[in-house]
């Protein structure tokens, strides 16, 4: 299990309806993107953070380990701002606006990963694609949906143990013998693929499967309350936003 879905089953709002967390979640990722930058993604930034570690009871370490590779994604993709090309004087050089232009990219991208994140952190797949059913998304879709995030466990802990294995028989000893290591990897985890691929469906065949996987769904219900609160949030970042940002402009 990855550990991101691991803090999700253990959540503190793991019992909630996925509803309730996505009103909260992605209602930030949308004010993230759509509000002015300073202080609008700010605010959303600072939010998000406060009820990931707060009211989620998201560990601070697992929230990093989690949130520094969409950040990563979010400096490489602001560091090109920096820099102009072509126009008077040298080819390259830099933007004359870009420090300015890179912070907001940097704050909307950085803000909506949190955003995402929230969800992420406290709805476990195995809650959120039955439901889409009910949802009106096509069962099939589902369906294939579910055994895909089922099979990138089984994968993730083969290539897991493979790596071990080579690693305890010297396979990364040296570069050379890294990358013949790395082949076999790669032509073991295809195969496995495959390979596990022909037995699910052999056992689905087997349990009388007719085009739909029936899944226990945790009982919950919509909180109207927690609607509300997540609702009078948004409204009041996007108040406050523009209250802040008025005597500036």
């Amino acid at each position: 299990m990855l550990p991101i879905d691991a803090a999700a089953h253990s959540s503190r709002w793991r019992r909630r309806h996925p509803v309730d967390k996505a009103v909260l979640a992605l209602g930030l990722t949308v004010l993230a993107i759509s509000l002015p930058p300073w202080p609008g993604a700010a605010l959303v930034l600072v939010t998000a953070l406060t009820v990931l570690l707060g009211p989620a009871g998201v560990p601070a370490r697992r929230l990093w380990r989690a949130y520094r590779v969409p950040l990563g994604f979010c400096v490489t993709g602001a560091l090109p701002l920096l820099v102009r090309a072509g126009g008077p004087g040298p080819f390259l050089g830099l933007a004359a606006d870009g420090p300015v232009r890179a912070g907001e990219l940097l704050l909307r991208t950085s803000a909506g990963s949190l955003g995402v994140l929230l969800f992420a952190f406290t709805t476990p797949m195995s809650d959120l694609l039955p439901r889409l059913v009910r949802a009106g998304v096509p069962a099939p879709v589902v369906d294939v949906a579910l055994v895909t995030y089922r099979m990138s466990f089984l994968l993730l802990d083969s290539v897991r143990r493979v790596r071990a294995s080579q690693a305890a028989r010297l396979g990364h000893s040296t570069r050379a013998a890294a990358w013949r290591s790395l082949g076999g990897l790669g032509a073991t985890a295809f195969v496995r693929a495959f390979d596990r691929a022909a037995r699910l469906q052999t056992g689905l065949a087997g349990r009388g499967y007719d085009g739909t996987l029936r899944v226990l769904v945790p009982p919950a219900r919509v909180s109207g309350r927690f609607t509300a609160a997540s609702l009078a949030l948004l409204t009041a970042l996007t108040a406050l936003t523009f209250v802040l940002r008025g005597p500036l402009t």
